[in-house]
Parts: structure tokens; C-alpha cells; sequence
């Protein structure tokens, strides 16, 4: 079966000379029918294929939150970039949700669930890292150059994958990610309804405890909101900060004050954080 038959296009919309789409297809990992937004710059053709970051959203987010709000699709056009964001979470009938925005549907995590009943869909990390670029680079003119960058709960999944898969990746970033998810109530729900309550489970997705006992790396950037309502009680860049001390990790962190959790953020600094990608995927 072609990849023509397994992925079902949406939406099309020409921006910046590429074309943004969106595409539904189903997930083998998942066990539900998933959706994935792309944009494909001018340069990507048969003959000529791109790199691609994979944007990793936040929670209650969708695919459509960074296509449409982060102002992007001009930085990757004139750069050469494609970008590829996923949905957050598993969704459709049957698949277990919570009442809480924090857990379930839109609130994924990015980690393989083993606990009932979030072991039968919630298997974000695979999806992410295995089925998904497969997908991508068997039906679109991308290379297997590499970025992952993502916000909050999405920030959190791009830097713990990168650290998990050194080499994969050609550079990481992210805005204003749970940086100590061990120790913040988002991390903590969520962990323990996936994972379940040994903490040592846990530790392999935390990018605080997987930074500082990093010994292969993964160039870093990572921009903060100072204003931001979650920095204390649910980010805790600190932790960041002080792990890649301790591992000499090639973290760049930045703190910008005045700036708070939202999309005005992201858009604000998204064209440096896309030049510092296209430096490592060149």
C-alpha cells in the first residue's frame, strides 16, 4: 500500500510560495485516527529534498495552534525548512479522556503510557519518533535531517526525545517547557496516570534529570517568558539551568522579561529559534 493511500489530505493553503496542509491518517501506534499539519517550503520537490522540524505543541493544543499563530511559514520558506506538527494527544471514540484540561485528550505528554487505561492509545513518544517521520519521509520531499522544538508540555517532549535519541536529532529547542516535570503538578498528574507512582519510572522523562546526566549532546536553546504565570510552580527553568552545569550540557537559556506563556511569545522569538535550527541542519 502507497503512503498515497494512508494519508488522507484536509486542507491546503499556499503561504510564502510552500503550501501548508493538513492530513489525517491512521495511527498503528496509537490505535486512533491522527492528524498532522506540514509546511512545505518552495525549495522541497522530488529532487530536492528539505530538512524538517517537528514542533511538539502544548496542552489543550492541536496541530493547528502553531500553523496558525506562530507566524513561521515565512522564516521556513526563505530558509528551506519544512515543519511538521502533530497533534498533542490520541483522540476519537473509545479513547480515554479525563475532565481535566492537564490529562488525556490534549494532554499527552509525549510518553509511551503502561498504565490502564491510557496504555491502549497513549503512545506519544513512539509516535513521535518512530511512526510519524516515517510517515513523513515517505510521503513528502523531506530529508532525514532532523530538528524538534515545542512549547510547554510540547517543550518538555522535545527536549526529553532529543536527549533520548542522541543523534537523531541535529538541534532542539524550546519555549517554556516544563523543565522538572518530577516536581511540578502538571508532571505529577500526569506521570503517575501514565506511568504509575515509581518515581524511577518518571526520571527518564524529566529534562532536568536527563540533562544532567547527559554525556552525548544535542546543541540546546530554550526561551522563558519571565511574566510567565507557570514559571515558578510548573516550568522551573532553574532546574534546567543547573543540570547543564553539572553535565557542561551546550544549553542556551534565555529569560525574557515581560513576556508570559502565550503565542505573542512564541511568534516574538520563533525566527531565532528557526535560524539556530537551519545552523545545525545546513
Amino acid at each position: 500500500m502507497t503512503t498515497d493511500h494512508v494519508i488522507e489530505n484536509i486542507s491546503v493553503n499556499k503561504s510564502f510560495g510552500g503550501w501548508n496542509k493538513q492530513y489525517s491518517h491512521q495511527s498503528t501506534t496509537l490505535n486512533c485516527t491522527m492528524r498532522f499539519a506540514i509546511y512545505l517550503p518552495p525549495q522541497a520537490s522530488k529532487s530536492n529534498k528539505v530538512p524538517v522540524l517537528y514542533w511538539l505543541s502544548g496542552l489543550t493544543c492541536t496541530d493547528e495552534n502553531f500553523m496558525h499563530k506562530a507566524a513561521a511559514q515565512r522564516v521556513a520558506a526563505a530558509l528551506g525548512m519544512a515543519i511538521v506538527a502533530p497533534d498533542t494527544s490520541p483522540r476519537g471514540e473509545g479513547v480515554a479522556d479525563d475532565e481535566g484540561y492537564d490529562l488525556g485528550m490534549g494532554a499527552g505528554f509525549y510518553v509511551n503510557a503502561t498504565q490502564a487505561p491510557w496504555n491502549r492509545h497513549y503512545h506519544m513518544y513512539d509516535y513521535v519518533v518512530n511512526e510519524l517521520p516515517r510517515l513523513i519521509e515517505a510521503a513528502f520531499p523531506v530529508s532525514n535531517k532532523r530538528a524538534i522544538s515545542g512549547h510547554s508540555m510540547g517543550g518538555h517532549g522535545a527536549l526529553t526525545i532529543a536527549m533520548l535519541n542522541p543523534g537523531r536529532y541535529r538541534s532542539v529547542s524550546a519555549f517554556s517547557p516544563i523543565c522538572n516535570p518530577m516536581t511540578a503538578p502538571w508532571g505529577k498528574k500526569a506521570f503517575t496516570a501514565y506511568l504509575g507512582k515509581d518515581q524511577a519510572a518518571w526520571q527518564a522523562h524529566d529534562a532536568s534529570e536527563l540533562m544532567r546526566q547527559s554525556t552525548q549532546f544535542t546543541p540546546a536553546r530554550v526561551d522563558q517568558g519571565g511574566a510567565d504565570d507557570f514559571l515558578k510552580e510548573q516550568l522551573k527553568p532553574e532546574t534546567l539551568e543547573a543540570a547543564a552545569k553539572e553535565s557542561n550540557y551546550p544549553l542556551d537559556l534565555r529569560i525574557h522579561e515581560g513576556y508570559d506563556h502565550s503565542y505573542f511569545f512564541i511568534s516574538s522569538f520563533i525566527e531565532e529559534h528557526l535560524r539556530f535550527h537551519a545552523s545545525h541542519l545546513s
